[in-house]
């Protein structure tokens, strides 16, 4: 019986792909970088942007660019987050089902608090858990590793996550933990299952009804 879920953030239970794009190109275009369309779209999303951005720009642009990028999306991009349709309702009746939720996300964790509070979320979460500041949890596994402890250590029986990318089901299935694909976020065809998700729900409705909510 699944006891707890653990969501991801962005591609799983929000759309925020305008607000990182368009806070990164603003710091790109700040440290006069060029910007690739080709390689500059949603693909980038899910794992920390310190990892992905060096592969693109070099070790040196990117240790210039974060900053500004933090800074833009913090005043302007983090509240361009909008929740996928039936995700509040999901949420609803995974609470009133007794299940516990956890958010585990690679994002910043101070943006995560911030956006799950401009969306009225945050008491509906038993644990808000991502990455700190100083990048002391870069991978998913880490991530889940500190959700799993705020939330008691419960057993991994009993606990599924929700999430989009192939980070999500390598940083669950690293604790012993099942991984539901959400299919509507921002994982390339065929990812989820490459990686090895439990199952794969194209919307939210589907995940709801196999959840039994």
């Amino acid at each position: 019986m699944t006891r707890t879920v653990l969501f991801d953030l962005d591609g799983t239970l929000v759309d925020s792909a305008d607000g990182i794009l368009g806070s990164l190109r603003a710091a790109f275009a700040a440290h006069d970088l060029p910007w690739d369309e080709a390689v500059m779209d949603r693909r980038l999303l899910g794992p920390p942007m310190y990892e992905t951005l060096p592969a693109i720009v070099g070790d040196a642009a990117t240790v210039a660019v974060m900053p500004t990028y933090r800074r833009i999306y913090r005043e302007n991009g983090l509240l361009r987050s909008t929740p996928y349709p039936g995700v509040e309702e999901l949420l609803g009746a995974l609470s009133a089902a007794g299940v516990r939720l956890g958010l585990a996300t690679s994002k910043s964790e101070p943006a995560a608090r911030d956006i799950l509070a401009n969306l009225g979320w945050t008491e509906r979460f038993a644990a808000i858990t991502g990455d700190t500041p100083e990048a002391d949890r870069p991978t998913k596994a880490a991530v889940v590793a500190e959700a799993l402890r705020r939330l008691g250590d419960p057993d991994p029986a009993g606990v599924v996550m929700v999430g989009d990318r192939l980070h999500d089901v390598h940083g669950s299935g690293a604790h012993g933990i099942s991984c539901l694909g959400a299919g509507w976020g921002y994982g390339s065809p065929g990812e989820l299952a490459d990686a090895g998700a439990t199952a794969i729900y194209a919307t939210v409705g589907e995940l709801r009804k196999a959840l039994s909510v």
